[in-house]
């Protein structure tokens, strides 16, 4: 099925199945309040609010990225386990809903 290209490249939309991250058996997020970011070419993401997340088991990683769409991501890692989540502190412009947010990688969220 072909992308229409009048479409946004990238569309946001309210989440409300719960989304759950384990990592090593620690419940990192339980959630029913993502917000879905869907861009195109990329997996859908569930951008998680900070007050469902155990950011106080997270630490601050030295990994930053830019999206010329989203801005600039600073990443949290989890013990052993680096950049498992990224977040958008002062994202681009359209995209402030997803502030403050953490996104985790697809292949440990539930």
């Amino acid at each position: 099925m072909a992308m229409d290209s009048t479409e946004p490249r990238i569309t946001l939309h309210p989440h409300s199945r719960r989304v759950s991250v384990v990592i090593d058996g620690t419940v990192l997020a339980d959630t029913t309040r993502a917000i879905e970011l869907r861009e195109r070419g990329y997996p859908p993401r569930q951008y998680l609010p900070r007050d469902d997340v155990r950011v106080e088991l997270l630490t601050n990683s030295d990994t930053e990225t830019h999206c010329p769409f989203k801005g600039d991501a600073a990443y949290f890692s989890f013990g052993e386990h680096q950049d498992v989540a990224w977040s958008y502190e002062q994202p681009a412009k359209g995209m402030e809903e997803v502030a403050g947010r953490l996104a985790f990688y697809e292949e440990i969220v539930e």
